[in-house]
């Protein structure tokens, strides 16, 4: 996905499972880099749970990002979360809320915390065990032979004991952790794996699979590729696998027992896949409608024109060399009912444009195209004419493009309700006037890096009622002035102005009279100082303001 991210979870033999949807890279925080031990991720806990620390922040993920799980026989092993946009990592900070299901016997028990995993000794109390200080998670055991605790070995009282495994709290209980902690919980019992093994639990959540990790070394110098079992229960219906031959497609297609009708979506990237593979691998597996091709340098065009099915209806292609206009005439003819398309390819000229057929331009509404360098305004003219149902475009990074093939796209692809134009050195305030006159759907607006854009250009968005989100994240001509007219856009719920370096502390506090924002960017900002920030705090309680 070209603007995407995901939400990563290491599990299973070094496995990580990845949580889709759409995220800005405009959004997001460094990636992470790996800790290691089970003695870290304890520590970190009990730290995060101290409160003698004098950290008031609730208890948050490491700042890396990374939490890493020891490997246990039943088929959990290191598991990590790579942060998401802002609101995720807002969620992902916050303590686990748990319900009021809790029966009397607990639910009056003062020596009992809430249950989280940001205490060591919340799985335990839940669970109605009476651990010293410093004790380990329950079922957590570092040596690789342990056993996990049966509910009737647990201490505590007998009615403590079967509320611990009562399935009925279990299954409304568990919907108020992360995935992360999921993965923590599953390894306490085999009466809470059996529970959080539902495939309810791990909807939305692809794994990522390396090729190191997909097997396992035998005594004998042998290679064993790994169970896929765990994975199947759980019913994951998308795979991401990173840096796989045709031998390790063929290899995951023989061992996943869902890979034939059960896959919906695949993602290969840094891949040597070749033409053959992908040929085999659209054919074996019938379930696939998505598809995600990304760095995988060794398949061509003819490739493509053999293997695409006309089941598919997503398709990503992103830094892939062999992708030029032929590609765009392969999609087009064979894939008629594309609705979303995503593409950042060097080589793609104008031409490719005008390819997509009559039914194309009905069904399909996301066109993304990053970094095609080679596109212009008369590229636009042919996406326009061919593609007139379009609800989400993405221009970014198409520096040939100037304010003509806005006013193109604003004539004439009227039901557009998310534009990207950053990374368009060539668009003006005229563009926005042209914007902001036709686009009255318009919902989100990113301006990223497009310095020529000044205070006239936000004058002219100020009139658009519909517009929830707008990034003008390096915009360098935008001063105080300018916020001023976005003073009166009461729509707005989520505002970015993160490196903007004429905006003072005194425009800034202005944006208070926007009481309906809900994300407000100053990453980079020098008027962004830790006053305005608390006076952010107490005027915009329900406000995410991003440092």
């Amino acid at each position: 996905m070209n603007r995407g991210s995901r939400s990563c979870i290491r599990e299973g033999n070094g496995a990580r499972l990845s949580a889709q949807g759409w995220a800005h890279p405009r959004r997001l925080g460094s990636h992470a880099a790996a800790a290691t031990g089970p003695g870290w991720l304890q520590r970190d806990l009990w730290k995060m749970s101290n409160p003698r620390n004098g950290d008031t922040k609730p208890p948050c993920l490491p700042r890396n990002g990374l939490v890493k799980i020891p490997t246990q026989p039943n088929g959990l092993g290191s598991a990590s979360i790579t942060k998401g946009t802002p609101a995720v990592k807002n969620r992902l900070c916050q303590p686990s809320s748990v319900p009021a299901i809790l029966s009397p016997a607990l639910a009056h028990r003062s020596d009992l915390p809430i249950p989280s995993l940001a205490s060591p000794l919340s799985l335990a109390a839940l669970a109605g065990v009476s651990s010293p200080p410093g004790a380990s998670l329950v079922g957590l055991n570092t040596s690789e032979g342990s056993e996990q605790p049966s509910p009737e070995r647990l201490p505590g009282s007998p009615s403590e004991r079967q509320l611990a495994v009562d399935e009925k709290i279990l299954n409304r209980l568990f919907w108020y952790f992360s995935a992360c902690e999921k993965c923590v919980l599953a390894q306490v019992c085999k009466a809470w794996r059996r529970v959080l093994y539902q495939p309810k639990f791990w909807v939305g959540l692809t794994p990522v699979l390396h090729t190191k990790e997909l097997y396992n070394i035998l005594p004998g110098g042998e290679k064993e590729f790994v169970s896929l079992q765990g994975f199947a229960v759980r019913g994951f219906d998308g795979f991401c696998l990173v840096g796989v031959s045709d031998l390790d497609i063929c290899e995951f297609i023989d061992n996943y027992p869902l890979s034939k009708k059960g896959v919906k979506s695949m993602s290969l990237k840094r891949s040597t896949i070749t033409d053959a593979g992908l040929e085999v691998m659209l054919e074996q597996m019938q379930g696939v409608v998505r598809l995600e091709l990304s760095g995988c340098n060794d398949f061509t065009e003819a490739g493509l024109w053999s293997s695409l099915n006309a089941r598919i209806t997503a398709l990503s292609v992103s830094d892939c060399i062999n992708v030029a206009d032929d590609a765009i005439a392969a999609i087009s003819q064979l894939l008629p009912n594309l609705t979303e398309l995503n593409l950042q390819a060097y080589h793609v000229t104008d031409t490719a444009l005008a390819y997509f057929t009559a039914k194309q331009g009905y069904t399909t509404h996301t066109l993304r195209l990053n970094s095609c360098w080679e596109i212009t305004n008369h590229g636009v003219v042919n996406m326009v004419h061919s593609l007139p149902n379009l609800s989400v475009l993405s221009l970014s990074g198409c520096s040939k493009v100037t304010d003509d093939g806005v006013e193109l796209v604003a004539e004439n692809l009227r039901k557009l309700r998310s534009l990207d134009l950053s990374w368009c050195p060539r668009i003006t305030d005229m563009a926005l006037e042209y914007i902001a006159c036709d686009l009255h759907k318009l919902e989100e607006l990113v301006l990223d890096r497009c310095v020529r854009i000044t205070d006239t250009g936000l004058s002219y968005l100020s009139t658009m009622s519909s517009l929830r989100s707008l990034y003008l994240r390096w915009c360098c001509q935008v001063q105080d002035f300018g916020l001023k007219h976005l003073l009166s856009m009461g729509s707005l719920r989520l505002l970015s102005l993160a490196g903007c370096p004429l905006l003072t502390t005194t425009g800034l506090s202005g944006l208070v009279q926007l009481q309906e924002l809900e994300e407000l960017e100053l990453t980079n900002c020098p008027g962004a100082t830790p006053e305005l920030f608390k006076y952010f705090s107490q005027h915009l309680p329900c406000c995410m303001v991003i440092e």
